[in-house]
């Protein structure tokens, strides 16, 4: 390994300047590093704190290497931490929270100390097989990429970068400590992370590990649904998704993660055209992307990827043509529910994301602007608390080359937000509710709790959105007509 001075010799000045402010930032990682030495334990910044400091894009969150045992990492930190967490530690890695003071201000700062190891699958097996390393080298060696495997010995502030890692920063290029067949073989899950740097950072794959990649997608079933899914959320939650999920697709991993994905890319026809729904997804996301205001936002990103999967199941050849994919907003709802599910989402996001993906034609529904009031309440009950992601998905969904023909869809959903905000203003929308409620109803019917009295409410509830509030001898009149009509 190249000793310390030719690491910091090879540093640019902008390089050592950020290795610099690491360390006038997190003066917590040098006070920690005494604690260890003093142990008679070394300890290490390393992986993606190094790289991110280097990027000028470093948190609150930094990561060490030790030679430490995790019974001896506890010992140490614990007295020093202002919380602890023992979550990873059959994995080696202890957890801690430390607030500490930089400059006129106190910051929060979430660690992770973990010991030397290496990390193999067993062909069957979901779950890594942890073994412990006497040396930084050996972990280094083990880690997903070369970025990711640089290291600052603390506190003598020493550069550790067998593999490369700097150069490759420099060129922001994806390649593998040792060969990719073999990380990807110790853990699956590297091939996703690929993807997902390449999103999250802007950088390129080496061809080799897009290679490895295709070559070794099926491996990717044995890794636990909870780890895709979480690598998939970094993934999509990225400054750049399209392209994370684009190398999914093209190396066959969609295929065993999200088989929805690649299959929107349906076969050509040289007698029907047809919009390539594949390329519309990514743009779609994009645009929704774009819309954001508060930050990503994980259940409109993954309703604007999801929207139209349900299409490839729904295609029809009309015999005029035409390609048509009736009602695959339906069917893409239940498709959404069942891939989600399966990825062990929860269930609040699961239905949010599933009733968004069926209500994304609904708009469509109600042609270019002849919105009666009472389509105008229907469509703000049934999004409920998600109309603001229904309002920017449906926005994304137009990805029509023809000017003028998106600009007339751009207007006519222009015209339904101010009649939502008109009758908003007007009748309180987002609470609607009959003109009677329960009590009303049993006393003017003159009955008691059961059945009849919630067919009673919700067809005082189908009149308050078809007409409006109505005034309450109105009301009264309404509700005995339905009565006498019920027999």
């Amino acid at each position: 390994m190249p000793n310390a001075n030719e690491d910091l010799s090879a540093l640019s000045q902008v390089q050592h300047r950020a290795v610099s402010e690491l360390l006038r930032v997190a003066p917590v990682a040098d006070d920690l590093a005494r604690r260890f030495r003093e142990a008679g334990f070394s300890l290490a910044l390393v992986g993606g704190s190094v790289r991110d400091a280097l990027l000028g894009r470093l948190g609150n969150d930094l990561d060490f290497t030790t030679d430490a045992r995790p019974e001896d990492v506890l010992k140490i930190v614990r007295p020093w931490a202002d919380a602890l967490w023992e979550v990873g530690i059959a994995f080696g890695t202890v957890g801690a929270h430390k607030v500490a003071r930089v400059g006129d201000v106190d910051r929060t700062f979430q660690i992770e100390v973990t010991t030397y190891r290496s990390e193999a699958y067993d062909r069957t097996s979901r779950k890594p097989e942890v073994s412990y390393g006497d040396s930084i080298e050996q972990d280094l060696v083990r880690r997903d990429f070369t970025v990711n495997a640089m290291a600052l010995a603390l506190p003598e502030k020493e550069f550790i970068d067998p593999h490369g890692g700097l150069g490759d920063l420099a060129e922001r290029v994806l390649r593998t400590p040792g060969t990719p067949e073999e990380s990807f073989s110790d853990d699956p899950l590297r091939m996703m992370r690929a993807a997902r740097f390449a999103a999250q950072l802007d950088f390129e794959v080496a061809p080799e590990v897009v290679t490895a990649m295709s070559e070794m997608a099926g491996r990717i079933e044995i890794v636990s649904a909870e780890r895709v899914r979480d690598e998939l959320n970094k993934l999509i939650l990225s400054a750049n998704p399209r392209k994370g999920l684009a190398l999914l697709a093209d190396t066959g991993l969609a295929d065993h993660v999200l088989p929805e994905l690649p299959a929107l890319r349906l076969e050509s026809d040289e007698h029907h055209r047809h919009k390539d729904v594949y390329e519309h997804t990514l743009i779609v996301v994009e645009q929704a992307i774009a819309l954001e205001e508060n930050g990503p936002d994980l259940t409109l990103r993954l309703a604007a990827l999801l929207h139209d999967i349900g299409k490839p199941r729904t295609r029809r050849f009309e015999k005029d043509g035409r390609v048509s994919f009736h009602h695959h907003e339906v069917v893409g709802a239940k498709m959404t529910k069942k891939r989600m599910t399966a990825l062990k989402y929860s269930n609040e996001l699961v239905k949010d994301v599933s009733r968004l993906v069926e209500l994304h034609l609904r708009f469509h529904g109600y042609g270019t602007g002849e919105w009666t009031d009472s389509a105008v309440r229907r469509y703000v009950r049934d999004a409920g608390p998600l109309l603001d992601r229904l309002h920017k998905l449906t926005r994304s969904d137009c990805t029509t080359r023809n000017k003028r023909k998106a600009a007339a869809l751009s207007r006519a959903y222009d015209g339904l937000e101010e009649r939502i905000a008109q009758l908003q203003e007007q009748e309180e929308l987002d609470a609607i509710r009959p003109d009677l409620d329960g009590n009303q109803i049993m006393e003017i019917l003159g009955v008691g709790p059961g059945p009849m009295v919630g067919k009673a409410y919700k067809h005082m509830l189908e009149l308050r959105l078809e007409n409006g509030p109505m005034e309450r001898e109105v009301a009264e009149a309404a509700l005995k007509e339905w009565w006498a009509e019920q027999g």
